[in-house]
């Protein structure tokens, strides 16, 4: 019985552990080391819980929001509209040039602090105009707070805000088109893609493409795979953010995955707008074996309270992701940036980098679990 029981403790010394099973704490660590890019993150999202609760407090606070539990508990949301009406809520709380540096230096330390070594962040000057904040200003703030924080690559795109219209839409690509000396590289069209279509702004991407800049657009979150084609037949982008919706169309599948136009995919986002009801419902998986281009993001990290490193974790329990694999989407990431100059010195900085080393053995997943979906 000694016997059997010595070499059953053996054999289960040696056995590959399970996504599940593996050490939280040493997965944990190489993910936070592991240098990372983000592609899809709002600044107005990203503020950290006290960078907020500082600027509520500045503004004589919100009496439903007492304390920093019940400003977590308000930023939480049963759909994709009580998402949008939160943000507007939250942005009431940005009112002069000084807020933006401070959220922009808060959002930039925070990216270090985890490790994330490059960054293309949205801004929404056309949000802000009514406080009578101009574009260019706005764009040098912003600019001033991210270079407060060393060790971290940032550039910035403009949100046109589709929620505006085409009007307000070209007012702000002919703003930022005169501002590119603070980091501004391209623009992006967020807002209400449920209500309102990509077509009318196909005049707006294209004078973004006259004056240089590089165009992404939300589509596939709030709307359909109809609202992915849309955008790409009216704005020819240069990315798309989401697309979670667009395998809803196979022929688009096809399309994308021979174009191998990068994709932002936002998981923990979908999820907490309910843009996809949990998380093993979202195509991550699907994308990567079908062979598109993508790149995982956080969105909203202020606003979901998630972090790339958790975001990949979630990849790696709910859908089977290797270390390797993981590294693979940071490397397609760096591939799909907008990097003036582009992205080669970038990748080399990152393979070189201390955090790219893969986890030891008993990190790795078996090759038996890559690709299967967990209960998540």
């Amino acid at each position: 019985m000694r016997a059997n029981a010595g070499a059953a403790a053996r054999r289960a010394q040696h056995r590959p552990l399970r996504p599940r099973e593996q050490p939280a704490a040493d997965r944990a660590a190489w993910l936070a080391a592991l240098p990372k890019a983000e592609l899809h993150l709002h600044l107005e999202g990203a503020i950290p819980l006290p960078a907020l609760w500082t600027l509520i407090r500045k503004y004589g606070g919100d009496p439903d929001v007492p304390d920093l539990p019940a400003l977590r508990k308000r930023l939480t949301y049963a759909d994709f509209p009580a998402f949008l009406e939160a943000w507007i809520w939250k942005n009431g709380f940005l009112r002069d040039y000084e807020d933006f540096a401070f959220i922009a230096e808060a959002a930039a330390l925070a990216l270090r602090r985890r490790n994330i070594r490059y960054a293309e962040l949205f801004f929404s000057p056309a949000r802000f105009a009514p406080q009578g904040l101009e574009t260019a200003p706005l764009a040098q703030a912003i600019r001033r707070g991210l270079d407060r924080a060393s060790g971290v690559e940032t550039w910035l795109i403009a949100d046109v805000v589709r929620d505006l219209g085409p009007g307000v839409a070209q007012e702000t690509v002919a703003a930022v088109a005169e501002c590119r000396e603070f980091g501004v590289i391209g623009i992006g069209m967020g807002g209400a893609e449920h209500k309102v279509p990509p077509e009318p702004f196909a005049a707006v991407y294209e004078a973004a493409r006259r004056h240089g800049l590089r165009t992404t657009v939300h589509a596939g979150e709030a709307a359909g795979a109809a609202s992915v084609a849309a955008a790409l037949d009216a704005l020819a982008p240069d990315r798309i953010g989401h697309a979670t919706r667009a395998e809803e169309d196979p022929a688009l599948i096809d399309r994308l995955a021979e174009s191998r136009l990068p994709l932002e995919l936002c998981p923990l986002s979908n999820v907490a707008t309910g843009a996809v009801p949990h998380l093993a419902a979202h195509p991550a998986r699907r994308y990567w074996e079908r062979g598109l281009n993508i790149s995982i993001n956080t969105d909203d990290p202020g606003m979901f309270h998630n972090s790339l490193a958790a975001e990949y974790a979630a990849l790696m329990d709910c859908f089977g992701f290797s270390p390797e694999e993981i590294r693979s989407l940071v490397l397609q990431a760096v591939g799909a940036s907008w990097r003036p100059g582009g992205a080669a010195a970038l990748r080399e900085r990152f393979v070189a980098d201390a955090g790219w080393r893969l986890p030891g053995p008993a990190n790795r997943q078996p090759a038996s679990q890559q690709g299967r979906i967990a209960p998540c």
